[in-house]
């Protein structure tokens, strides 16, 4: 897909690096089209290394090539990130006076713009005006978040996050789903716990909760009620789903048990840690040069996905368990996944390798999916949002 980003001249633009990146690393062609202002805050070799393609701010510059009408023609999705109020205002106007706000006049793609500004600029009244005329003419205005602004300021008016634009942004073009998980409620834990140490360190993990909010992402766009169970989130909630932030394993359990108790469907994505301090320090633990190392004692937590799937919080409940593995002597990733199956007794277990670039953190995901027995019913490989879609297929296969 031939995507356009448009940045324009405020402090937010760094964040559109972020967002061109994941337009990238989702398999997107991006043709980024800044104005001169932005460039004051990102330079062109940053956006033309990035992403592969010339920058350029003016329509009299690749005049020969009609620039100005040629990539508004091509693009399938134009995103304007940040939006300023300047942007705005000559958008809403028609102006055409840079190579930026040309290819808004032409472009026929679907447009969403992400307004980034100080408070007061947001809800001015001409501002206010300029987004209604612009919603009105089918362009799509995302709110601003609200929270630090430059400076000391805080308010409506933060530039929402980079996988929150690129998310709403390629909804706009990806065709509707079916809605087949309507009426039902699904559960998705997502993230990784932290057992605390001492007041200042924990066991953790490398699980940003990328791969569980794009489940709970999923199963809103097939009309599902989504209770996500979060823990430590590196990424943002999606807008619909009802957010429970959890810290420990046995936080997430309790939040799971008693969501879970009307749900039709509990996907266990979260990395739950298997063990646990026993007696977490009351006060930071020092260290005591030349001095003895301290001895942590371990217990094992509660496993929330095999407890879960051999009780059943209710009749007729599917449960879907995730197997972060790394091969090892005594076996491949599909080895230990599949006597992880059999043991779990969940429905579906989604086994996946993790490491060095794999699995935790990253844009993609490669998964293999495996049924109670550990026979292997699905496999997907592709970005997080499409692995997602492949586990709920999977769910709905069942009945």
């Amino acid at each position: 897909m031939h995507i356009v980003l448009g940045v324009s001249g405020g402090i937010a633009a760094y964040k559109a690096v972020l967002l061109l990146r994941l337009l990238r690393e989702a398999g997107h062609d991006v043709r980024v089209v800044p104005t001169r202002a932005a460039l004051e805050f990102v330079g062109r070799p940053t956006w033309e290394a990035l992403s592969g393609q010339p920058v350029t701010t003016d329509v009299f510059e690749d005049v020969d090539q009609v620039a100005h009408v040629a990539i508004g023609r091509r693009a399938d999705l134009v995103v304007v990130a940040p939006a300023t109020a300047d942007l705005l205002a000559r958008a809403a106007a028609g102006r055409a006076d840079d190579l930026l706000t040309a290819t808004l006049l032409v472009t026929r793609a679907p447009v969403l713009l992400a307004p980034a500004m100080h408070t007061e600029m947001w809800e001015h009244p001409a501002t206010v005006a300029n987004v209604a005329t612009l919603r009105a003419r089918g362009v799509h205005v995302l709110d601003p978040a609200s929270g630090r602004l430059t400076g000391a300021d805080t308010g409506p008016g933060r530039l929402p996050e980079p996988d929150e634009i690129a998310r709403a942004a390629l909804a706009l073009v990806q065709p509707v789903r079916e809605q087949d998980l309507a009426g039902r409620h699904v559960v998705v834990s997502a993230g990784g716990t932290r057992e605390p140490l001492d007041p200042v360190r924990y066991l953790g993990n490398r699980s940003s909760g990328r791969q569980g909010v794009a489940l709970a992402a999923a199963a809103l766009e097939r009309g599902a009620r989504v209770t996500l169970v979060g823990a430590n989130l590196s990424v943002a909630a999606p807008p619909g789903a009802d957010l429970v932030a959890v810290g420990t394993a046995a936080e997430l359990r309790d939040a799971v048990r008693a969501a879970g108790k009307d749900a039709d469907v509990v996907v266990m994505a979260a990395a739950v840690a298997d063990y646990r301090p026993v007696s977490p320090a009351d006060a930071k633990i020092k260290k005591q040069p030349g001095g003895p190392v301290p001895t942590i004692t371990l217990v094992e937590t509660v496993d929330v996905l095999a407890e879960i799937a051999h009780e059943r919080l209710r009749a007729g409940q599917v449960v879907v368990g995730f197997a972060a593995e790394t091969g090892d002597d005594e076996g491949s990733v599909l080895e230990h996944g599949r006597a992880k199956a059999r043991r779990k007794g969940a429905d579906l277990l989604v086994v996946n390798a993790v490491g060095d670039g794999l699995g935790f953190g990253t844009a993609d995901n490669d998964v293999t999916i495996l049924d109670a027995s550990g026979r292997t019913v699905a496999a997907a490989r592709g970005s997080k949002a499409d692995v997602a879609h492949a586990v709920w297929d999977a769910v709905r296969a069942l009945g």
